[in-house]
């Protein structure tokens, strides 16, 4: 199984990135997809989840209205739309699946066992 992350760079505050996370493997049969980031020195924190099958979306209260986690199922690629970016969005972003994750963990770093590489957002001011 892999995770791999892509679509981030360099945008001026109030700007727009999408990013994706394509998964290859035995996929079939994810619970859960959820984007992370990591600031420096800080801890990675939970951005943006989404339950494969029923698409049941759950966010940060700092991206809510700003940012929109979707799925292909066909594709097995799930997407980050990241919109009027803020400089305090600068971080390095990663997307996590698993299928074992239950619906009060969704938010858990710890409760993902499959990691993508992580792809770099800058949000310049």
């Amino acid at each position: 199984v892999q995770l791999q992350a892509s679509g981030g760079g360099l945008v001026q505050a109030g700007g727009s990135l999408r990013l994706s996370c394509a998964t290859s493997g035995h996929t079939s049969s994810w619970r859960a997809v959820s984007w992370f980031r990591q600031a420096p020195g800080h801890e990675r924190e939970f951005v943006a989840g989404i339950w494969w099958n029923s698409g049941y979306t759950s966010y940060e209260d700092s991206v809510k209205g700003r940012f929109t986690i979707s799925r292909d199922k066909p594709k097995n690629t799930a997407y980050l739309q990241m919109n009027s970016l803020k400089p305090e969005d600068t971080a390095v972003y990663y997307c996590a699946a698993d299928r074992g994750v239950i619906m009060s963990a969704m938010r858990d770093r710890q409760a993902y066992n499959y990691w993508g590489q992580g792809t770099q957002v800058t949000v310049s001011s």
